[in-house]
């Protein structure tokens, strides 16, 4: 029971990252692939840094940040809240930071191959940005935005350094499937062990299976 438990926590954890993660990667993706600005590559290195830095280090910074004595810690709790160091809410906020790039690359990939000509052809006949950007561009896009919901689903589901740090280990609140896996190998309960993993592996293949299979019709029959 204890497992079922990780497991729907690391898939609650991981719709609700993939979500905020769209919902700000697709606007920062969309303007990545726009600007035209020296300064761009600063902001480009920002998001990247997660694939280049060890979990255990963003987490650490993260848990300081998040923390009793954390700017936002102090911030929350001045406000009546709690800490979000240890809690599910700071698992979301280390998952979206850490799986940021996982989502925002493909989608700033996909948004720049449309190139110039479908939206210049669209602003001739009098479409407003807004629109452009909803009826051409995320239409177009649509390979490159399924990429990215899976990538960074998959990626916050098999998440371990960051939500350990962030988190802990606290059952039904942060001990999500990757963090009970390290417990039963810990343990010596080899069995559990792979009987989870197992299960991740098989959620993890299919999901990516059938991202692949849908972005292949898609490239098939167009948007």
């Amino acid at each position: 029971m204890t497992d079922l438990a990780a497991i729907r926590l690391s898939l609650e954890l991981a719709a609700i990252s993939t979500l905020i993660l769209l919902a700000l990667g697709i606007p920062l993706a969309w303007g990545l692939s726009q600007w035209r600005w020296r300064g761009r590559f600063l902001v480009d290195a920002v998001i990247a840094l997660p694939l280049v830095l060890p979990p255990t280090v963003l987490g650490f910074y993260l848990l300081l940040t998040l923390g009793p004595n954390g700017p936002v810690g102090r911030l929350t709790e001045a406000l009546g809240g709690t800490t979000l160091a240890f809690s599910f809410t700071g698992l979301v906020i280390g998952s979206v930071i850490y799986s940021l790039p996982f989502v925002v690359q493909p989608l700033q990939n996909a948004f720049s191959a449309i190139g110039r000509g479908p939206m210049e052809t669209a602003a001739t006949l009098g479409a407003s940005p807004l629109d452009r950007f909803f009826t051409v561009a995320l239409p177009m896009a649509k390979p490159g935005l399924l990429s990215a919901a899976a990538l960074g689903f998959a990626h916050t589901l098999g998440e371990f350094g960051v939500v350990l740090m962030i988190g802990g280990n606290i059952p039904g609140e942060t001990r999500v499937a990757s963090i009970a896996v390290y417990d039963h190998v810990e343990s010596l309960d080899w069995g559990a062990a792979h009987t989870l993993s197992l299960t991740l592996l098989l959620l993890s293949f299919v999901l990516l299976a059938v991202i692949y299979a849908v972005n292949r019709r898609a490239r098939w029959f167009g948007p």
